[in-house]
């Protein structure tokens, strides 16, 4: 191509981004043929860029590694399981399970409390849209009182990986192993940082939770279920002791408890 000494900055800058392969490899070289400060500074940034996408492409094989070793040892369909919601005070515990397909396209995939809402909301859309199949479930209030909140977490996951379109060979759980989960399954302590399918699955599941606390909000209106999606925040404690509990209260945690035995004095 012709030298771009007479193209402004600005336009340069822009077919670059345009650009990829081999046209974007000439247009790189005139760039630093250019002797003008502001050409450098593109190719200087077009460099930290290259890096960085070459950076998160590694760290992205790594969050596939367990996958390829499934994989190698002949399983066909992985799949990633997940719950949030253990810990609020209020509304159901969520499971997601997620089968990756073989080329995964999920640039900044990682655990779902590392990342911003906005990411969070992003990357659910790119997982659903990937996704070979995807499964959420559901356990209420209700049932999480009758038994236990971590007991209620594994009947979630397994009901998620139970409601998959497609039945995996293997899941890849974050966590402890979760009796009769209905396929063989490796447990990965803090999974959610470290596998990619688990990761995709704690972002469906919590990106869907967030959704169901805020239809909540509206249909009880006071405890800001939208804003703290049930924790035990400060608002959410003094929501709690003015109105008492509402019907998605956790009723065995002690805070509302509490607030049942205070109004019942």
């Amino acid at each position: 191509m012709s030298g771009p000494a007479g193209i402004p900055l600005a336009e340069l800058s822009r077919r670059l981004a345009a650009e990829r392969g081999a046209r974007r490899r000439r247009l790189l070289e005139a760039l630093r043929a250019d002797r003008r400060a502001g050409a450098r500074r593109i190719v200087e940034e077009a460099a930290r860029e290259a890096r960085e996408r070459a950076a998160e492409r590694r760290r992205l094989h790594r969050l596939l590694a367990a996958r390829r070793a499934l994989f190698a040892a002949g399983a066909r369909v992985v799949a990633g399981v997940d719950e949030v919601g253990v810990g609020p005070l209020a509304g159901p515990v969520v499971a997601a399970a997620v089968v990756l397909p073989a080329r995964v396209d999920l640039a900044g995939l990682d655990d779902s409390k590392r990342l911003t809402p906005a990411a969070r909301e992003r990357l659910a859309a790119a997982i659903r849209a990937q996704a070979v199949a995807l499964a959420l479930a559901e356990v209420s209030p209700e049932e999480i009182d009758a038994e236990d909140v971590l007991r209620a977490a594994r009947e979630a996951m397994r009901r998620a990986i139970a409601a998959l379109a497609v039945r995996p060979d293997h899941a890849l759980v974050d966590g402890r192993p979760v009796p009769d989960l209905g396929c063989p399954q490796t447990a990965l302590i803090g999974g959610d940082a470290r596998d990619a399918s688990i990761a995709a699955a704690s972002i469906v599941a919590k990106v869907y939770r967030d959704a169901r606390m805020r239809e909540e909000d509206a249909r009880h209106p006071g405890y800001g279920f939208a804003v703290h999606v049930g924790y035990a925040t400060a608002a959410h404690l003094r929501a709690l002791r003015r109105l008492g509990p509402s019907p998605i209260h956790r009723r065995s945690f002690a805070p509302v408890a509490e607030a049942l035995r205070r109004r019942s004095r």
